[in-house]
């Protein structure tokens, strides 16, 4: 398999072990459990059916059939290597750091918009007259032959809520339950993704750790509070002074 079903959960940033910063966005992929397998010999062609993000209460409402809350399939090039229904599949089977990978998910709907923030038209002049022309689309061709605007013309409309492909995502950590890609990727918070392994990234640089000193004996304490605090963590008796003794005397 080189497919998996994740959901985004949040945005944030890491830094490499050169130094760089990059914006990183955390998606979780617990849950993918297979569902069916489709076969050549029944169904022509070879699919891992994966249900993901179960319900908390599957039984509700009566119509739903499956307890996941998503349903999709993986197509499957060899038909040898075919998983059983009810394995789960994690992350760390198939990616790891470096991997390069397609994101595929619904973008955010955006309502109804027009032509300068719909498809980044800039408008007309500023002067001469035309202060009611800064954001209109221009000619949409409807005085010509055939006298109709053509199917498919770019004009003011709903904006978003598409299906989207961003391609040539990187990798930076893997986990059973979580992955961390470089940049960002399409939808809100708990929307569906599917992930897709394309290819491997031969320069990957992975992120910085944050042990420093990891290997090595740790400083020894001269406050004499932390010693006497360690010593009471550790139930060992409190060794007395020079001092104390010298007084007590």
């Amino acid at each position: 398999m080189n497919s998996i079903l994740a959901k985004k959960l949040e945005q944030g940033q890491k830094f490499l072990e050169n130094g760089l910063r990059i914006p990183v966005t955390k998606l979780g992929v617990q849950g993918n459990v297979v569902v069916a397998i489709k076969t050549p010999q029944k169904d022509l062609y070879s699919a891992v059916q994966l249900g993901f993000d179960k319900r908390a209460k599957p039984n509700a409402p009566k119509s739903t059939k499956s307890p996941f809350r998503f349903l999709r399939e993986v197509r499957m090039m060899d038909a040898e290597t075919m998983p059983t229904v009810g394995d789960v599949i994690k992350a760390s089977e198939i990616f790891k750091p470096g991997d390069i990978i397609n994101v595929t998910g619904i973008s955010k709907g955006k309502g109804y918009a027009g032509g300068v923030k719909r498809y980044h038209f800039r408008g007309g002049p500023r002067t001469h007259g035309q202060s009611d022309r800064e954001r209109a689309p221009g000619s949409i061709g409807s005085n010509t032959t055939p006298g109709r605007v053509y199917k498919g013309k770019r004009m003011a409309g709903r904006m978003g809520q598409d299906q989207v492909t961003v391609k040539n995502i990187k990798i930076v950590a893997v986990d059973d339950n979580f992955i961390l890609v470089k940049g960002l990727v399409p939808g809100g918070k708990n929307t569906l993704l599917m992930l897709k392994k394309v290819g491997v990234d031969k320069k990957f640089v992975p992120l910085h750790s944050a042990k420093q000193n990891s290997g090595q004996a740790p400083e020894k304490i001269d406050d004499p509070k932390a010693e006497a605090a360690s010593a009471e963590s550790s139930g060992e008796p409190k060794e007395e002074k020079k001092e104390e003794v010298q007084n007590a005397s």
